[in-house]
């Protein structure tokens, strides 16, 4: 049994945590970090993840004109209709500016209405002054509306906000061009869905903004409103995010957006990120979602299909999380709601965001993003793929030349000849020039290459059926590279069995060393590849190359382990010996590359 195994592992991975918050993501297990490099599906929200979350309110639509808001709007203000539509989503709020136009707490949404207000000589706290607020209904992620009721000179009204589709289902009326409403029927609802989707179909998250006159605070706030316009906000994708998409699909993960906002605003942003390339993409929505209890076919393929969820319900999140693992996939799911921490958990690899997100997202997920960002998600990813075959390597390391010994005292001990290592030298070995390129191998950088590739398969293990006929192959030729030494030594001089036994632990010593070049990947160049461009081998391989010769030429050491001085002609056959199975593995190498194998 490999005695620097555990070590190894856990060394390997603790490293892999700390590069992974050098990049902006927290892990909150260790074993998050292997997993992680067999991710297959990511589901991500849109605001703040794919996007900036620096939203800014860009188009106001009332029933008089569309104000493009871009230039902040200037001679616009004179406009009735704009500014009462600016006033309900300053009152209908719960966030704040801090003394500035930049600078606010609270949701994203609300802070850049409160900033389109202070352009327009909106205050919240002026406002409040003479319109006091007496009731706040928060908002209902089921209703997707909020209120607020504010009482002043002119009497009790209340200002709401929500989703447009939302706030059509409880409109009475639509404010007219006068300051007074005209009634609301099929037609003007027609109207206004159309100019709703026409905002949500260039990129913007739209709200609806309404209001009414009551006698008391109790009354029901979402019925018979006044619909006064409608608000869209720009969230622009975030830098590199395109890019980062990319990258997973080249490394076969499929992402998939899940978001609350509504289907054209998905679908747009979709399209902006290269999520999608096509404009009339397929965008489901979170109520079509089926149960994964009662799962067709047909539904299953549907959902396994399907890019970018719309209007999904944190319910919905944990069903497609469901339905996604039943299919075998291993899924990552991002979160910062508290109603979000179920499908967190659920999840093989549960994401937090580290900015917006809730203690209890935070608690249950195995990752925080310290930046909300998608590209920290795929940097992740790469690691822990990178994390997986550094392990991978030092395992197959230290069993191939572990199981060589075996093979090798064995051998001797079958045919009757002398051992070719004393129990010291084995346990030499073993702790030192076993442990330290192992290390070295366990915490490498990786192949550039290592996003090229699909995903492992869910549940596969660190050794694979190849993997322990190459372990079988390699020990057996490295047995038979000592077992050789040691006869050419007795051939030489027969009397001298201390010589020989110190030539087959030097020869073995030194394959071991040699046998790290042959842990490269597949279709990499002896010049260029991951193992070569490591400098801990480096060190580690000239560290335990002074080891071995320590154990022959320092005194006292050397009598410990049974070893004594040995001749040119000895060394010759140790170097020429031990270096046969790298040999070997450069010629296999070389025969894949020409085949054109990729990194595995």
């Amino acid at each position: 049994v490999p005695e620097g195994l555990p070590i190894v592992a856990t060394i390997a991975l603790a490293r892999g945590m700390w590069l992974m918050a050098r990049r902006q993501a927290l892990l909150n297990r260790l074993t998050a970090v292997e997993t992680l490099g067999a991710t297959q599906v990511i589901f991500t929200d849109k605001t703040g993840t794919l996007t900036e979350n620096r939203m800014r309110l860009r188009r106001v639509v009332t029933a008089i004109a569309d104000h493009d808001l871009g230039r902040e709007a200037q001679n616009q203000g004179d406009e009735p209709l704009l500014r009462r539509a600016l006033e309900i989503g300053v009152l209908c709020s719960n966030a704040s500016l801090d003394g500035s136009e930049e600078e606010g707490h609270g949701d994203p949404t609300e802070v850049a209405l409160l900033r389109a207000g202070h352009a327009f000589g909106l205050e919240r706290a002026e406002l409040l002054e003479t319109k006091e607020e007496v009731r706040e209904v928060p908002f209902d992620s089921d209703l997707m509306m909020m209120a607020t009721f504010h009482r002043s000179a002119e009497g009790l009204e209340v200002a709401v906000k929500g989703a447009p589709r939302a706030v059509f289902e409880v409109s009475a009326s639509v404010a007219d061009a006068n300051g007074g409403a005209r009634p609301w029927n099929e037609s003007v609802r027609h109207e206004w869905e159309g100019r709703a989707d026409a905002l949500a179909g260039d990129g913007l998250r739209v709200l609806a903004v309404a209001d009414k006159r009551v006698e008391a605070e109790g009354e029901e706030p979402y019925e018979g409103l006044r619909l006064v316009g409608l608000v869209g906000l720009l969230d622009p994708p975030r830098a590199g995010v395109r890019e980062a998409i990319a990258e997973c699909r080249d490394a076969g993960i499929r992402v998939v957006m899940v978001t609350g906002d509504q289907p054209e605003t998905a679908r747009a942003i979709a399209r902006q990120t290269g999520l999608v390339d096509d404009a009339d993409t397929p965008v489901m929505h979170g109520r079509d979602i089926p149960d994964p209890a009662n799962l067709s076919e047909a539904q299953r393929r549907q959902v396994l299909r399907t890019a970018v969820f719309a209007r999904v319900s944190p319910e919905q999140k944990l069903n497609l999380v469901r339905i996604h693992q039943a299919s075998g996939s291993v899924v990552a799911m991002t979160g910062d709601g508290v109603n979000d921490a179920p499908a967190l958990k659920k999840a093989d690899i549960g994401v937090a965001m580290g900015r917006r997100g809730t203690d209890a997202a935070r608690q249950v997920a195995d990752m925080v993003l310290k930046d909300d960002a998608f590209s920290s998600i795929v940097a992740a990813v790469e690691q822990g793929r990178i994390i997986f075959d550094n392990i991978r390597k030092s395992v197959l390391f230290m069993l191939c030349t572990n199981v060589a010994e075996i093979l090798a005292v064995a051998g001797a001990a079958l045919t009757g000849a002398p051992l070719p290592l004393r129990p010291l030298q084995i346990l030499y070995l073993n702790m030192l020039t076993d442990a330290l390129p192992a290390l070295a191998l366990g915490v490498g950088a990786g192949s550039p290459q290592v996003m090229e590739r699909a995903p492992r398969k869910r549940g596969e293990a660190v050794l694979t059926g190849a993997h322990w006929w190459a372990i079988g192959g390699w020990s057996v030729l490295i047995a038979a590279t000592v077992l050789g030494a040691l006869a050419l030594s007795l051939l030489r001089t027969p009397e001298d069995i201390a010589g020989a036994v110190t030539v087959s632990f030097l020869t073995l010593g030194f394959a071991k060393l040699w046998f790290v070049f042959n842990l490269r990947e597949r279709g990499t160049t002896l010049r260029r590849n991951d193992v070569i461009t490591n400098p801990w081998v480096w060190g580690a391989l000239v560290l335990c190359g002074l080891l071995l010769l320590l154990a022959v030429y320092l005194p006292g050491l050397s009598s410990l382990l049974e070893t004594r001085r040995v001749d040119l002609w000895s060394w010759g056959t140790v170097m020429a010996m031990s270096a046969l199975p790298t040999v070997v593995g450069q010629f296999l190498r070389f025969y894949q590359r020409k085949r054109g194998d990729r990194p595995t």
